[in-house]
């Protein structure tokens, strides 16, 4: 039976991952060397737990340069993709690798009142419509509520959290209930 994973921020190919991200403490990030090292990592890590017959929703920023969505050539999976800040390429570009099966703004899975994201959604839209929101582009940051702690419907994928591997959709929603 196939599963569906989540992950966003992946960066492929992106030099700066290794000295531009930090913490707030100015520590780095990401503990890779450089941007083929992470690469490398997370291609194995992607490809240990993916099936070629899963599902994986990107949530956004996949790659920083065109010539990196090479990488999508090496992942198992039906690959659907919800833009990010960081993916300007036209659908064209995405969707003349095989396994690429959709190009989107967001994903909606209403039977469990979740909105997939790259950046997190509004609070407003998580009054009524939305219980919680799986999203990107915070990479090692949380939403925060009206008190500074994190706010349980925001769930980011970003890789930092998630140890820059897809993450399987039923294990977020057993956490939920």
């Amino acid at each position: 039976m196939s599963k569906t994973f989540l992950i966003s921020d992946t960066h492929f190919g992106h030099e700066g991952t290794a000295s531009i991200f930090k913490r707030e403490d100015g520590s780095p990030l990401r503990p890779f060397k450089n941007a083929a090292h992470q690469d490398e990592v997370m291609i194995e890590n992607w490809n240990r737990v993916v099936s070629p017959d899963d599902r994986v929703y990107h949530l956004g920023d996949f790659c920083m340069a065109r010539r990196h969505l090479s990488v999508l050539d090496r992942l198992n999976g039906r690959i659907a993709i919800v833009l990010g800040n960081h993916d300007p390429w036209g659908i064209a570009d995405w969707v003349k690798h095989p396994n690429v099966t959709h190009v989107l703004g967001y994903k909606v899975y209403p039977e469990h009142g979740l909105i997939l994201s790259h950046v997190p959604v509004s609070e407003r839209q998580l009054e009524g419509r939305f219980r919680y929101n799986i999203h990107g582009h915070t990479h090692d940051k949380f939403v925060k509520d009206s008190k500074g702690h994190p706010d349980p419907r925001y769930i980011p994928v970003c890789v930092e959290h998630i140890d820059y591997t897809p993450i399987d959709l039923d294990v977020i929603l057993k956490r939920l209930k």
